[in-house]
């Protein structure tokens, strides 16, 4: 069921991307080409067959999760700026893009990138289950080094929670509040990511299913906008016609 949910996530975030290729090269909305590219990008390498072959080229070392990370932080930073600006929430820009939500990444990431370099990270494997079974010692890095990996792009979503959940109370059209409500969706699911430590080990697939919700209510999400924003163009240029 989860390899499943994995490969229809993948074909899913390849599909949109492949899709909003054309407009991109065009130098249309690239950023949203970019989300939808990384966010294919960090599905691939959350698979197992994928990742153990990728890692296997970079020495076999999980390089290949510590990029996973950082693809994820890029894909989360670029949703939040082209959410915010979308629907006008300066205040969230302001705490993504400013002093604060840098301080936050750049802490992050040096407590990330630190724990990793304390890890034995030798040998091949996805979400590093193998590492957190070799030792007590690399068992307790190995959950700070997911705490790290997941602080960012939840602090990023939460800053974003407030305007989805206004938009989706709004008079938008419907297709955007749609959009909003999934988007929120999706940081709620990331949100929930902060309490993995405490999930018993019979329910670990649920941290799987609470992941690839969060990509799928973004990918969707950021569509449907983009989808939005196209109709509005058509229905705009028909009463253009109408008039003349």
């Amino acid at each position: 069921m989860i390899e499943f949910i994995q490969w229809a996530t993948l074909a899913t975030c390849g599909m949109v991307a492949a899709a909003r290729m054309p407009s991109a090269l065009r130098g249309q909305n690239r950023s949203l080409f970019y989300i939808f590219f990384l966010m294919t990008l960090a599905t691939l390498l959350s698979i197992h067959d994928p990742y153990v072959a990728i890692d296997q080229a970079l020495g076999g070392m999980n390089y290949s999760n510590l990029l996973l990370r950082f693809i994820i932080f890029a894909a989360i930073y670029f949703v939040g700026i082209r959410v915010t600006r979308g629907f006008g929430a300066q205040d969230a820009y302001r705490l993504i893009t400013g002093r604060v939500g840098m301080l936050v990444l750049l802490a992050v990431s040096l407590v990330l990138v630190a724990v990793f370099l304390l890890m034995d990270t030798a040998g091949s494997s996805a979400g590093m289950v193998a590492q957190a079974h070799k030792d007590q010692r690399n068992a307790v890095l190995v959950e700070y080094y997911g705490a790290a990996g997941r602080a960012y792009p939840a602090y990023v979503s939460l800053v974003l929670l407030p305007a989805m959940v206004r938009a989706v109370r709004s008079r938008l059209p419907v297709l955007v509040r749609v959009a909003a409500f999934l988007l929120g969706t999706g940081g709620v699911a990331i949100a929930l990511t902060l309490l993995f430590p405490v999930v018993p080990p019979e329910l670990s697939q649920l941290k799987y299913l609470v992941n690839y919700t969060a990509v799928l209510c973004y990918v969707v999400g950021l569509a449907l906008i983009w989808v939005a924003k196209v109709l509005n163009t058509r229905q705009a240029v028909a009463r253009k016609s109408t008039e003349k």
